[in-house]
This record gives C-alpha cells, structure tokens and sequence, in this order.
C-alpha cells in the first residue's frame, strides 16, 4: 500500500437531513445517514481516505465494475446501550473476510486499521443516526468496487473503497417460510460462493422470485452437484435442531464464515447446547420432520441476527415445524441482543466500543 500514512480529512454536510427521518418506520436500507468514507486505490497504493457528504458517484461507462463485476462488500452493525455509548459487534472479523473476498476477486486488500479508524470516525461524525433501544441499529456496508475505464477482461487497477451506513430495525418482521432447491445452486467448488461478492447476491434473485411467487420468502439452497446437502439461506447461515443438537454445516468454497454463525455456535456452547458442525442431508431433514424430532430451524446473519423459520417446502410439498415453546434460537438470539447492546457482561470479548 506504499508508505502512506492514515492521515483522514473530514468534510461535513452543511444541513443534516436527519429531521426529514421517520426513525419509527424505517424500510431496510432504504435511508441513508450524512456521511460516507470513500478512499482511492491507484498507482499500485490506497490514497489518502475522506469522509465527505453522502451523495452520488461519477463513474465512467467503460467502469471494470460495470463490465466484470469487481465488487465485494460487507455487513456490519454499530449499537447504541441506554448510556449513548456506541458498540460495534466483532468487527475484526468483518475486517479480515471483507480482505479474504478481496483476495479471491483480485482486488488489493484494504488496510485493517485504516477500515478500523475511518469507520469508527464515520460512526462519531453520524452519532445522532445511532439509536437507542433493542431493534435499532445502523448498518454498516463497506464495499470495494472497480473503477478502472476500458473493456478489456482483466483486474482494475484503480478502485474505490466506501462505507456507507444506514439506520435501520429488525429485518425481518416475523418467521420465515422456504423453498429448498432442488434445482437452481447458489454457488460451486472452486467459485466464490464463500466471498461476500457482488454477483453471488445477482444470481440468487431469479429463483428466490420463484420462490415468493410460490408463497416463500426465502431459499434453503443445496449443494450444486446432487442437491442432497443443505447449505444456507438467502443471505443467512442455518441451523437445525434436532431432538436437542443444534447442527450446521461446515464452511467450505460455497459456503459463507457468518460472523453471526460463528457467534451462535460460541453461545450454544456457553448454554450447554450440544452443537455439531457436520454435514445435513435434505432427506434427514425430511425424515426429522416427519418423525418429530426436528425441533426447530433458524437463520443467522448480520441484517435479521436470528431469523426463525416455520416451516418449508421441497418438491411441491409443505412441510410445518412443529416446534417447543422452548427455543434455542429465542436464548441465543437474546444473549447475542445483550452483547450488542451493553446490556450484559461479554464473556467473549466481542463488544468493541467507540471512543
């Protein structure tokens, strides 16, 4: 990244827009906080980086982003406790996948502490856009995208990295239905599937219409060779408890490393929750359903945190989770909830807080 130094300049907005803001009936990522960092990449180095007003981007038509789909991203949260004290959730993770993607689209890893220092400045500058109470939040969304002019099928040289940020509340409102997939695959060995890149969200969007034209919200999607393996759903990574073992599967080239995933398999330990990581054939979740040992299943991601699923359709055919009053998913999404928002000790030392 050469010998520059971190060295931030900040540009405020002359009027803030926040008053013109319904905080109480906010759609997911719709609205839009003041401020953005954006920071260069050209002549082989990241450029000094800026927190500027939010505000539109002037790209040229021959952009490489446009043409060859160089864009990865991130999902973050930032926290507000009662005190107005400001919590982000693991971010070093955030950190290192956001690098993991770069490297496998060819994109120049972004320094880990100048990500740290901008966004946690960018959090101070737009504070007020943090509020308080369990449910609200502002999410964070890095991303880096290819900006090099001409057509010619390579690697950019030139890129941007921005943070935007955006408040919101829960995003899903209620439980989920799914289709499981026993044709359309998400990702392949050997692709991408494991980056949070761009195209991997592109292609996911024509079947999952499918799906909600079918009366689902989402799609449990299965391995791309024999459809056999349950793997995730939509943007989340799954979990299904059967009889009293909460079970996942393994991360691999399709498969993304949640930082939620991660989290819930902490927690399930702490709790004296049996866990095993392990892959989960769609005909054991069939035969768990009909024989009544699958308790429960759920999602995990950054946006929905623990979304829990009600039941689920597979080759024309619904099936209902006939679950205990007793869930995991209501503990462990309660003891996540704590962690983020100071309202509990953090035995795991995943609370970082903005000073």
């Amino acid at each position: 990244m050469g010998n520059l130094e971190f060295n931030l300049t900040i540009e405020k907005i002359k009027e803030s827009r926040i008053n013109q803001v319904d905080f109480s009936n906010l759609a997911f990522g719709q609205t839009f906080s003041d401020h953005m960092f954006v920071c260069h990449y050209k002549n082989g180095s990241w450029q000094q980086p800026q927190i500027k007003p939010y505000a539109p981007i002037s790209l040229e038509p021959s952009a490489s982003v446009f043409h060859y789909g160089q864009a990865i991203f991130e999902g973050m949260k930032a926290y507000k406790d009662d005190n107005d004290n400001i919590f982000l959730f693991r971010p070093q993770e955030n950190y290192k996948r956001m690098n993991k993607s770069a490297v496998r689209l060819a994109i120049p890893e972004f320094p880990e502490n100048w990500f740290d220092e901008g966004l946690k400045a960018l959090l101070k500058v737009d504070r007020d856009w943090i509020k308080k109470g369990v449910g609200n939040s502002l999410y964070i969304r890095p991303f880096i995208i290819g900006t090099s002019t001409g057509i010619m099928a390579s690697p950019s040289k030139e890129y941007i990295f921005f943070i935007i940020t955006s408040p919101v509340q829960a995003y899903y409102g209620g439980d989920v239905k799914v289709k499981i997939a026993d044709y359309y695959s998400r990702a392949a060995n050997g692709g991408f599937g494991a980056a949070k890149a761009a195209g991997n969200y592109a292609g996911q969007f024509y079947p999952t219409q499918l799906a909600i034209q079918e009366g689902y919200q989402q799609v449990i999607w299965t391995d791309d060779t024999t459809h056999e393996f349950l793997e995730e759903a939509g943007m989340m990574n799954l979990f299904f408890r059967i009889d009293d073992t909460l079970i996942t599967c393994p991360t691999s080239d399709r498969i993304l490393d949640g930082v939620t995933r991660k989290s819930v398999l902490a927690i399930a330990e702490k709790l004296g929750i049996k866990t095993e990581v392990r892959p989960i054939k769609v005909q054991e979740l069939l035969l768990a359903t009909e024989n009544g040992s699958l308790q429960e299943i759920f999602g995990s991601g950054t946006a929905a945190v623990i979304s829990p699923i009600s039941g689920f359709g597979y080759k024309g055919k619904d099936y209902k989770i006939n679950r205990p009053t007793d869930l995991y998913a209501s503990k462990i999404k309660e003891t996540i909830l704590n962690i983020q928002y100071n309202k509990s000790e953090d035995p795991f030392g995943w609370r970082v807080e903005v000073i």
